[in-house]
């Protein structure tokens, strides 16, 4: 390979190749790279020169990349997370000066029971970063970790792109909460008959409680569904509604002595909890620090890392 042609190169130009890749909106590359959209087109317009290519075409509000903006891509991705991969290996991070912004996804329920005692601790090692926190779910970490939004998710997790890293955190004990106290738990059918508050993050009014109830032949009634688990202390307080959710989220929410968590009442399957990051950020240190310290108090001891 002829490593004179990269003299021609603007590094800067080709992250804005990247970043149009990925968003297909020259207004969303402005606002993600916080530069201007004169700034963007001029940026397009030297690309098309330098590859001799039309590179996107505007299909409605989306630029659509040609077969050979598709091929250069396929190319300089990796080569930018080589880069930065390189680029981070210049620089020590010390948490106790540092202003960095750190990007983070998490799911509410992981927000709501595990975000406080991290956030108390980092606080105190590092009281001038800033941690920007993002809801997701496993359906939205995959783009939003390829459009560099957040850095590293914690959630549950499907399918993820072909350069992350997954960690497991945790196994995830689904319980049930509910504003009246009893001395003896739910029984099943207690469990089917009592109405229930449902959190789906796409509107849903079944979940996987409903799949695992159908598994033994029985039914729920879900007569509320709301996006997040935060707004369930109050929906459940002086009601006869109950819901299911993860234990740690539950226990936060037990904390306050209005609540009561309780098992589920048959059996589950176990789900977990994992932190997500890409390949290219695998030895910034920066980030290094912050997956060590979302490690240490999100997750459980002796649970081994999941393949990629």
């Amino acid at each position: 390979m002829n490593r004179n042609e990269l003299r021609k190169a603007d590094i800067n130009l080709m992250v804005v190749f990247e970043a149009l890749m990925i968003e297909r909106n020259v207004t969303k590359v402005a606002k993600k790279l916080f530069l201007g959209q004169p700034t963007i087109s001029s940026a397009l317009n030297r690309l098309r020169t330098m590859f001799n290519d039309p590179l996107f075409i505007r299909v409605g509000h989306r630029m659509e990349p040609t077969a050979r903006a598709g091929e250069i891509f396929r190319h300089l991705s990796p080569a930018l997370d080589s880069l930065s991969v390189a680029l981070s290996l210049t620089h020590d991070f010390d948490p106790g000066s540092s202003t960095m912004t750190f990007r983070i996804g998490m799911s509410d329920d992981v927000e709501f029971g595990l975000l406080p005692p991290l956030l108390r601790a980092l606080r105190q090692e590092a009281p001038n970063v800033v941690f920007v926190v993002q809801n997701v779910d496993y359906w939205r970490i995959p783009d939003l970790l390829a459009s560099g939004d957040v850095t590293v998710g914690i959630t549950q997790t499907r399918d993820l792109p072909a350069n992350a890293k997954r960690k497991l955190l945790r196994h995830i004990q689904p319980c049930v909460l509910r504003a009246d106290a009893s001395d003896t738990p739910l029984t099943l059918d207690e469990y089917c008959s009592r109405p229930h508050v449902l959190v789906s993050h796409i509107a849903n009014v079944s979940g996987f409680a409903d799949e695992w109830l159908a598994q033994i032949g029985r039914t729920r009634q879900v007569v509320l569904s709301v996006p997040q688990y935060s707004s369930l202390p109050a929906l459940l307080a002086g009601t006869d509604l109950i819901a299911s959710l993860p234990d740690y989220a539950a226990e936060a929410m037990a904390a306050t002595g209005q609540l009561f968590k309780e098992p589920f009442p048959f059996k589950t399957p176990t789900l977990d909890l994992s932190m997500v990051w890409l390949s290219h950020a695998d030895s910034d240190p920066a980030e290094r620090w912050l997956r060590s310290r979302l490690e240490s108090f999100m997750g459980q001891r002796n649970l081994q890392s999941l393949p990629h």
